[in-house]
């Protein structure tokens, strides 16, 4: 017979599902209540557009991404000694932080060109 009850193996079952909901209405309400908070500020007219630095975001990510995967591609070729589908896991993050990383330098460098 088998040790876990029917009752039990409901339970389990139902946890990971009450979890994403609870998520989803806890990510719900952020936006909307956001939402109402900008469109207050709008009206009141004290809202002013958020700073984003695209290029410092660029090399940040880049960064993050481009040595996640040097470690995951390194790690994974030490661990299997070989390439295998699991070396994706490394591979996807490293091209992702080259790419980012690239385009950091070629916006940098057409801004540095651009006359002011």
């Amino acid at each position: 017979m088998n040790g876990t009850s029917a009752a039990a193996q409901v339970i389990i079952a139902v946890i990971p599902i009450v979890g994403i909901v609870m998520g989803s209405v806890v990510i719900f309400f952020y936006l909307l209540w956001n939402h109402r908070r900008r469109t207050l500020l709008i009206k009141a007219g004290a809202y002013s557009k958020p700073d984003f630095n695209l290029f410092t975001f660029s090399l940040l990510s880049g960064t993050l991404l481009t040595s996640v995967g040097i470690a995951l591609t390194v790690f994974l070729i030490i661990a299997v000694e070989g390439a295998s589908y699991g070396l994706l896991g490394g591979i996807i993050p490293l091209s992702m932080g080259i790419g980012l990383l690239a385009f950091f330098i070629i916006k940098r460098n057409e801004s540095n060109a651009r006359p002011v």
